[in-house]
């Protein structure tokens, strides 16, 4: 069946309402499983895909225009993460079964070359990270584990254990700070060094499990996709706690990704819906929750202060709040 991109279904009054969408360009199937992760290999026409049926594939762009697998490497579990190093040509490749491979990748893109497994989990491993200023090889899985190795010995350095799954990992290089998301909805913040791990702090604002997590080096933001369907934008480097929040899927977020040249955060939803979102507008804060038993605006009571209604005598009056 022939592959079609459409609009977003709209309401008239809707601040997403457009005629715009994206133009399609390659659809590349194959696979027999669901595909977890793929990326196109800056500089060459090809992609890098993994998937749940055990293959990492490199697709490379023909002279028909169509991409066609030029490597299919089984592995010994469903691939459920990767990672690539443009500069070295290496591979990181996570696994169903705990496992993170490392592989390089030659240069005619027709060969795999196998070289290290690091035992990093014990189960489903949900993101892998390199930092090649470090040498380190970041993962997080389904084990309830954050770890890092070197990759010049393969030894772990440390890690680092949560309440529940982790979900997604991003890491700061220059503050060698690592942000893992999980299923409860926060945000771990940790400082890395050879000696292990340690908390920094710990971002809520979330009410579902985050699904994606994304650095912005430059500006110093970090955005998160979540199944409560929002993405919320972290504002690390300012040191000021700003956070903003965006709506725009009736879904679950499910990827997030950044444009430096434009300044645009692209977000793809289980609502089948990619939302651009210019990063340079100007946004309000999102306010903080606080706990009180009058009304910001009007400072009378709510209903369940009977002490101030009856002292103030309302309590034969109704109040419609917003």
């Amino acid at each position: 069946m022939a592959a079609e991109i459409k609009p977003a279904p709209t309401k008239a009054n809707d601040r997403f309402n457009t005629s715009k969408k994206p133009e399609l360009l390659s659809k590349l199937e194959g696979s027999a499983d669901d595909v977890n992760c793929a990326l196109l290999i800056p500089g060459e026409n090809a992609v890098i895909s993994v998937s749940d049926d055990k293959t990492i594939r490199v697709w490379l762009k023909r002279d028909s225009g169509q991409y066609w697998p030029s490597i299919c490497q089984y592995m010994p579990s469903g691939c459920t993460a990767l990672f690539y190093v443009e500069d070295s040509r290496h591979l990181f490749i996570g696994q169903e079964n705990g496992t993170v491979s490392e592989y390089t990748l030659s240069e005619d893109c027709n060969r795999l070359s196998l070289v290290r497994d690091y035992i990093s989990h014990q189960f489903r491993v949900t993101e892998v990270v390199f930092a090649k200023q470090h040498n380190w090889i970041l993962s997080c899985g389904k084990d309830k584990l954050f770890t890092f190795h070197c990759s010049e010995t393969g030894r772990r350095l440390g890690g680092y254990t949560f309440e529940t799954p982790c979900t997604s990992l991003q890491f700061d290089a220059q503050a060698k700070y690592a942000f893992i998301g999980d299923h409860a909805g926060q945000i771990t913040m940790l400082g890395l060094d050879v000696q292990g791990a340690k908390l920094i702090t710990t971002f809520k604002g979330h009410t579902g499990a985050i699904k994606c997590l994304k650095w912005v080096e430059g500006p110093q933001l970090l955005f998160s996709g979540s199944f409560d369907n929002s993405v919320i934008v972290w504002d690390v480097g300012g040191r000021r706690g700003t956070v903003y929040e965006l709506q725009g899927h009736n879904n679950k977020v499910a990827a997030l990704r950044y444009g430096n040249h434009t300044q645009q955060l692209i977000s793809a939803g289980e609502d089948s819906v990619v939302v651009f979102w210019e990063m340079n507008a100007m946004r309000k804060e999102v306010p903080e929750w606080i706990e009180s038993n009058n009304c910001q605006l009007c400072s009378r009571p709510f209903f369940w202060n009977f002490r101030a209604m009856m002292d103030q005598r309302q309590l034969g009056e109704y109040f419609i709040l917003y």
